[in-house]
């Protein structure tokens, strides 16, 4: 591998790396063989598997910026990492060094083509936020309380070299050994690739804020933050400051009943539907500390940097793909995840409709013990490690924000049941998610598509009315969480602030 692919200047590098690496993957092996090649797995532990996460996290943290940024995604991954790693690698988001002020200093001064006490006022040297592309200062602009984002000195060659290293590392593991889980973890590689410089544009990242708060004007339960347009560079970043609280850090609000955890994961689906399916502009890096909520229990999106745009194919295929899922269809719903390029070369078909149907048996389980449900979903999350599901593209963050509802979900509602949830919300939106995805593109689909479609909708709506309405007319939780909530109030009114994200 090294030196054919590897520039000399790089090498030291790449040794350190994998001087890092190369212990943690014999590690793992050994839980399978004894000595690399032969014998009996080593017995392990789970307080053994959460010190090697630990072990992991902290050598990640150790190799810098890009690693972190990686971890977050595969933070989400349970087709290819377990638990306890998962939970180990999100706690990387809050692990960041800050830079210190003299280097952000320079950059400000660079950027702005003057000292930044001359442009903005009371600026505080003390980050509020650092993160592992970006770190952010709190400031006052024009009498308004803003935040100030500013790229890391040096962060870009930093990041293009180890994608480059990581890359080919990658690649000649998967020459030696071509299974699903090192395909994974090269698709990964390079959607990252793809989107990391855009993320490391803030000029860009601007953009994309101001279209969100275009798309999203005349929704009142949804807070995005204001763009000061005449201090944004390409390294430097100023918004409105909002205030709020992390979305994973409600249990006092929720226990006052100030928020209801019903309605705020239907504004989550809601929202994530409008993007991924309406709009084809994608928040694509929603971690807690992006995702917050004000006093008056409005969610508060923050951070553009990632947003990924998905073309209309995919979006048709995601909603064919979630209307199957919903109506419990589970041949439709594989076609959907092999139509969507989900499935590893060479799966069955058969195969991949025996493991939906158990995942949809799971999620539709009518049990009165759903404790039992539940431990049965437990176990299948962690054999889907061991699935034939690869998510390309656009769906490795997709797959980062369903697993993000998931656990906020699940965090506040012991039995959460993220499709039980999602089916009225997707019917409540049929008509605006049809009106995107077939009529207003110009490529008008054939009738036969609006029957099936229509008839899937249909399909849908029997099993939502005979499940929330079992009894003959009693309303679910979440619809009586919703009918009783207080009235939206405009989202221009109200003086809530929330702290920014750095990416």
């Amino acid at each position: 591998m090294g030196s054919r692919k590897v520039p000399w200047r790089d090498l030291p590098r790449l040794w350190l790396i994998l001087g890092t690496l190369v212990p943690l993957v014999v590690s793992f092996v050994r839980d399978r063989r004894r000595w690399l090649w032969f014998g009996a797995p080593v017995p392990r532990s789970m307080a053994f598997h959460e010190r090697r996460a630990t072990t992991i996290v902290r050598d990640l943290a150790a190799l810098g910026p890009t690693f972190v940024k990686l971890a977050q995604i595969f933070a989400s991954r349970a087709d290819l990492i377990p638990e306890p790693y998962l939970h180990a690698l999100s706690t990387l988001t809050d692990r960041v060094p800050p830079v210190p002020w003299r280097d952000i200093e320079a950059t400000l001064t660079r950027s702005w083509g003057a000292p930044p006490d001359q442009v903005v006022q009371a600026l505080d040297r003390t980050p509020i936020a650092a993160g592992s592309l970006g770190q952010v200062h709190r400031a006052r602009y024009d009498g308004r309380e803003v935040v100030v984002k500013v790229l890391r000195p040096g962060v870009e060659p930093v990041v293009d070299r180890d994608v480059r290293l990581s890359r080919a590392i990658v690649d000649a593991v998967y020459a030696r050994w071509p299974h699903v889980h090192v395909l994974g973890f090269r698709v990964v590689l390079d959607e990252f690739d793809r989107h990391v410089r855009e993320e490391m544009d803030f000029e860009r990242e601007a953009m994309q804020c101001l279209r969100m708060r275009e798309r999203f004007a005349d929704e009142p339960r949804l807070r995005i933050p204001r763009v000061e347009t005449a201090l944004t560079r390409r390294e430097v970043l100023v918004l409105e400051y909002l205030e709020g609280t992390r979305i994973d850090r409600l249990d006092a609000q929720i226990a006052r009943g100030e928020v209801r955890a019903a309605v705020l994961t239907e504004i989550l689906i809601e929202t994530y539907a409008r993007m991924m399916l309406r709009d084809g502009a994608f928040h694509a890096d929603p971690h807690p500390g992006n995702l917050l909520v004000d006093r008056q229990g409005r969610l508060v999106l923050l951070d553009f940097g990632m947003v990924i745009d998905v073309p209309v194919h995919t979006r048709k295929a995601l909603f064919e793909t979630i209307l199957a899922a919903i109506r419990r269809d589970a041949a439709g719903t594989a076609k959907g995840f092999f139509d969507l390029g989900m499935v590893a070369p060479g799966t069955s078909p058969d195969t991949m409709t025996d493991l939906v149907a158990t995942l949809l048996d799971i999620a539709y389980s009518e049990t009165a013990t759903v404790e039992r449900a539940r431990v049965v979903a437990d176990r299948v999350m962690r054999e889907l490690f061991n699935w034939p599901i690869i998510l390309p593209g656009e769906l490795v963050y997709f797959a980062r924000t369903a697993a993000l509802i998931e656990g906020i979900g699940a965090r506040y509602d012991r039995h959460f049941n993220s499709i039980r949830v999602a089916s009225p919300v997707m019917l409540r939106l049929r008509s605006e998610l049809l009106a995107a995805l077939l009529g207003d593109n110009g490529t008008r689909e054939p009738l036969v598509t609006w029957a099936a479609t229509l008839g899937a909708l249909a399909g849908t709506a029997y099993t939502v009315v005979k499940r929330w309405w079992p009894l003959g007319g009693a309303a679910s939780n979440t619809e009586r969480d919703t009918r009783n909530a207080p009235k939206r109030r405009d989202a221009s009114t109200g003086t809530a602030h929330a702290t920014g994200s750095s990416g």
